[in-house]
């Protein structure tokens, strides 16, 4: 089946539909690489990323030359930094490539708009499990927005090339499953279910324990001081703005700990890290749509979006009017009321 023709945006695109065989999307992935080629993996690196590069490197193992996994983030949660060291993923930052010694680039788990430094890079392939975003193209893209985990995505690639998973690569994707749909509390398909089914045999479930119990630095709990200091509360709506952040997953942290407060339908937690702003919303996803919101309300300012349930904004200070250079959990409440 010859692949659909999408518009999306300025360009055309091509891109796998949902009624393609997995047999097909395998086969358009593979076409898209030569012998020759020296593949560059783009990440923004997070469990369910590093685990789909650690798939699409098993899947080009002997069909290419050469494969290196960039990300642009600096590694700073102790539980990604464990599940890097304990199953051995190999991964560079992006900042020390040279993105003209790669023939071809491969992005999972993300799409260009989503940072500022991956608009500059033309994929060739993009696949990924967030909304569809616009102005951009590649030659095979597998975008499937009701997924609940790019790595189900890759399961289902590594299961059409009759590649059974090692135990690192199979226990990566099952921790990425586990985290992405939250233990399967967050909307996701029976292609989930059955993708964790299958990886379940096969992951070392100690190492997924040790994975999860490295979350937080002593260090890092005067963040959560913080942010229970400066918490709001109005109509069922939580807003704290943290400061100044060392990393912006002590944002996600915190904003996954205050979703769990009776009562309270949307979660928005800021930081400030180096010169931008870091907005991460959550909700419950019925009736309410926190990729729509981030996008409506930073979008014109950077980069916002994502899912139903969970979404982020990243926004340069320089873009923000704000009185006296100040942000605040006034401001934060004030920018983000205005558009509920």
């Amino acid at each position: 089946m010859k692949a659909n023709k999408q518009k999306t945006g300025k360009y055309n695109r091509y891109c796998t539909v949902t009624k393609n065989t997995a047999k097909e999307r395998l086969r358009q992935f593979w076409d898209v690489f030569q012998k020759d080629d020296d593949v560059l993996v783009v990440i923004n690196a997070d469990p369910d990323a590093l685990a789909c590069a650690m798939a699409i490197r098993r899947l080009l193992r002997y069909r290419v030359k050469s494969i290196t996994v960039g990300y642009p983030n600096e590694v700073r949660r102790l539980s990604n930094i464990a599940m890097m060291n304990l199953l051995k993923i190999q991964a560079d930052r992006l900042q020390n490539l040279k993105l003209n010694d790669y023939t071809k680039k491969v992005m999972v788990d993300s799409q260009p708009p989503h940072l500022p430094i991956f608009e500059n890079i033309q994929c060739d392939v993009v696949i990924d499990h967030h909304p569809v975003t616009n102005s951009w193209k590649a030659t095979h893209v597998d975008i499937r927005p009701d997924y609940g985990a790019a790595s189900s995505i890759m399961v289902e690639y590594l299961r059409a090339a009759e590649l059974k998973p090692s135990v690192y690569l199979a226990t990566a994707m099952f921790y990425a499953i586990k985290v992405d749909t939250h233990n399967f509390e967050k909307k996701a398909r029976i292609a989930d279910a059955i993708s964790f089914r299958y990886l379940f045999d096969i992951a070392n479930q100690n190492l997924v324990r040790k994975i999860e119990l490295s979350e937080l630095r002593l260090s890092e709990l005067g963040y959560f001081k913080t942010a229970l200091a400066e918490m709001k509360v109005s109509k069922g709506r939580l807003y704290a703005h943290v400061g100044r952040v060392r990393s912006p997953d002590i944002l996600v942290i915190i904003a996954d700990f205050l979703n769990q407060v009776h009562d309270i339908s949307w979660v928005f937690v800021s930081g400030i890290h180096g010169e931008r702003l870091v907005v991460i919303f959550r909700c419950d996803g019925y009736k309410r749509n926190a990729g729509k919101l981030a996008a409506k309300t930073f979008g014109d300012f950077g980069s916002a979006g994502g899912h139903r349930e969970a979404a982020r904004a990243e926004v340069p200070l320089k873009n923000l009017n704000l009185q006296d250079n100040v942000f605040t959990t006034d401001t934060l409440k004030k920018i983000t009321t205005k558009h509920l």
